[in-house]
Order: structure tokens, then C-alpha cells, then sequence
């Protein structure tokens, strides 16, 4: 039967399915298919790890970032995020994102044989790259050396949704059946299918029809979808105010007018810096250079 299914890909209710400690059974299944791990280099158990909690005054804030972290069995760390728009940072974020999760993977004075392998996952729903594949993968290889890699430390995915949904699927592949489950336009008959060739998929479709009918669980997803809105609204009009300041001075220079904007919009450096995927002190240095001025 048909219920008025809440979009899996609005990052608070992705969080609620794949993000807490019960629901580790279809996060494990999800890696183990985005990462196309097989027998005996499978996923088999993992703690997530909860690291910001699911509180309205989290969801209303505009500069909130709800990804699912967690770390593996033999002390993997893997983050996944959803994005919907494209910011135009992507890549940089990832990588400030990554290069933080591995450093902090240990304590100060510890030895760096002790960093923990590292993976950053983004579910995007824009094109990224220019070919048309839709699962790019990441790592750190010799330029001149084609099968030399450096290390396998640090690992990235994208899977871009739009290049997806223009390709033929097979319901014989795991991460097809999960970016499937994943759709907001899952037709009736294809969720029937997949829930009855997949039983861990079927677990996820009946939690999202239970958070689907709670009236706290809709009100909280609103919320997420209201504030999301709106700081795509003050990117947006922060950028434009930098092009129309700095459209002269180059990209640096619009960067500049964008954050004296936001500034006088009255926010934070800490908020800037989230909205615009930027150094905090970079942001305060052009602040002070500005006010001294």
C-alpha cells in the first residue's frame, strides 16, 4: 500500500536511516555497496558514530551539516554525506572534511603509524564531473607510475544521482538497489521489487514508512527543508552582492565581498566560514583587514 513517503535523500531523514546506532545493519550494506566490497573484504560490523545530534535547533540552524560517520570493525572511519545543490565547493570541501577526519583519527604525541584509514562518500544530486560515469572513485596514485599508489589511506566517492537515473539498472547490483531505495520518485511496483529481493532494504523501506507517519519526525524534516532553503537564499545573495562588488578584481577578490556582505548581514566568522566552506581565520584576517580600513 501506498504512503506519502518522506525523500530519502533530505539529509535529516538520511541521518535517521542510516545514521544511528539501529540502523547500522543498512548503513553496513550500503558502504559495503558504494565500495564495492566482496567476501571476505566486507564491511561486517561498525559503530556509528553520532556526533551531532538530531535537535530541532540544529536542524533550524543554517549552517548545520547532518553527515553519517562511523568507524569499522578494524578502526576504518568512513563519512557520507548527501548534497542536493550544487554550492560549487564540492571538491574542496571534501577535501577539508577528509584531511580533518585524519587527523583527528589520533591523539596529539600518538605515532602516525596509529592514522586510521579514511573515507569520505558524497551522494550528489548534480553532475560533478564531465564524463558519465556515475561512480567516481579517489585515491593517491604516481603521476608517471599508472599501478603505483602511494597509499591507500584516504579514499573519496561521488555518486552523481543525475547520471545515474539516465542509465539502465540492474536490480542484480547492490548499489543500483540501494540509489533506487534512494529515489523520491520510486514508483509502487519497483519498491514491491526491491523490497522482496532485498531483506535489508526491506528494513529501511519499513523504517522510513514509520518515520514517514510520525507528525514529529514530518515537522523536523520541514524544518530541515525550510533552513536548508533559506541558507541556499543567503549563499546566494551573498554571491551575487560579491560579483556585483568585486566583479573587477577577480575570483579572490569576489570571495573578499562576499564575506564582508554576509558580515554585515550580521554573521559570524564560524557561520561564514560553513556557509562558504572556508577557513575561519582566512575569514576573520579579511574581517580585521577590512574594519581597519
Amino acid at each position: 500500500m501506498a504512503y506519502n513517503r518522506l525523500k530519502p535523500k533530505n539529509d535529516f531523514i538520511f541521518k535517521r536511516l542510516f545514521g544511528e546506532q539501529e540502523t547500522k545493519e543498512s548503513l553496513i550494506s550500503l558502504l559495503n555497496a558504494i565500495m564495492r566490497l566482496e567476501g571476505i573484504d566486507q564491511i561486517v560490523d561498525l559503530t556509528v558514530i553520532e556526533n551531532k545530534e538530531l535537535l530541532k535547533e540544529n536542524l533550524d540552524d543554517k549552517t548545520g551539516r547532518l553527515d553519517v560517520r562511523a568507524e569499522t570493525k578494524d578502526a576504518m572511519l568512513i563519512d557520507v554525506e548527501v548534497q542536493l545543490r550544487n554550492q560549487k565547493n564540492m571538491v574542496n570541501r571534501t577535501l577539508y572534511y577528509l584531511a580533518k577526519m585524519y587527523t583527528q583519527s589520533i591523539s596529539e604525541g600518538q605515532d602516525y603509524t596509529k592514522l586510521k584509514k579514511t573515507v569520505t562518500i558524497n551522494i550528489l544530486d548534480f553532475n560533478l564531473f564531465m564524463f558519465e560515469r556515475f561512480h567516481s572513485t579517489f585515491h593517491f596514485y604516481e603521476d608517471h607510475e599508472e599501478a603505483m599508489l602511494l597509499t591507500d589511506a584516504l579514499e573519496v566517492h561521488f555518486v552523481e544521482y543525475p547520471k545515474f537515473k539516465k542509465m539502465k539498472k540492474s536490480l542484480e547490483d547492490p548499489l543500483h538497489r540501494w540509489l533506487l531505495f534512494l529515489d523520491e520518485s520510486l514508483q509502487e511496483n519497483e519498491r514491491k521489487e526491491l523490497i522482496e529481493m532485498d531483506p535489508v532494504i526491506r528494513k529501511a523501506e519499513e523504517r522510513l514508512e514509520w518515520l514517514s507517519g510520525d507528525a514529529e519526525t514530518r515537522q523536523l524534516y520541514e524544518a530541515r527543508k525550510e533552513s536548508m532553503l533559506e541558507r541556499n537564499t543567503i549563499i546566494a545573495e551573498g554571491r551575487e552582492e560579491g560579483r556585483e562588488e568585486g566583479r573587477e578584481e577577480g575570483r579572490e577578490e569576489e570571495r573578499i565581498a562576499t564575506v564582508n556582505h554576509l558580515h554585515r548581514k550580521g554573521h559570524r566568522p564560524e557561520d561564514i566560514s560553513e556557509l562558504m566552506d572556508l577557513e575561519v581565520e582566512w575569514i576573520k584576517s579579511v574581517l580585521d583587514t577590512t574594519e581597519n580600513f
